[in-house]
């Protein structure tokens, strides 16, 4: 192939990528707000009992925190510090980030809500 000919390929292939080039990424994915009705925050604090048992109240001589009737600053301010760093877990430090301030106080409410 002569020079000519090269040059042509070489063009048709930057000319084939310009639309990729100038192309924005895509925007973040848009998530569901939260459901925050009555139903909602149960769902939501049902993926605590593995750890906390059921409406937040452990099986007996586990050293898992129980969550029902604590008050739910306390909850909120637990969650607040497993999120910064700022309290030792195993995983509470992740969880702790996958929910949002508005979450946190509406699962808060509800175990403080749970009988002891």
């Amino acid at each position: 192939m002569n020079r000519i000919a090269w040059e042509g390929i070489a063009a048709a292939m930057l000319a084939a990528s310009l639309p990729a080039w100038s192309q924005q990424p895509a925007p973040p994915p848009a998530f569901a707000p939260a459901n925050l009705s009555e139903s909602g925050v149960r769902s939501m604090a049902s993926a605590c009992a593995a750890c906390h048992g059921t409406q937040g109240k452990p099986v007996a001589g586990s050293t898992v925190a129980a969550l029902a009737g604590r008050p739910a600053q306390d909850i909120q301010d637990a969650m607040a510090q497993f999120r910064d760093g700022k309290r030792p877990a195993t995983v509470m430090h992740q969880i702790a980030k996958g929910y949002s301030d508005a979450e946190v106080a509406a699962i808060a409410g509800y175990f403080s809500k749970q009988a002891r």
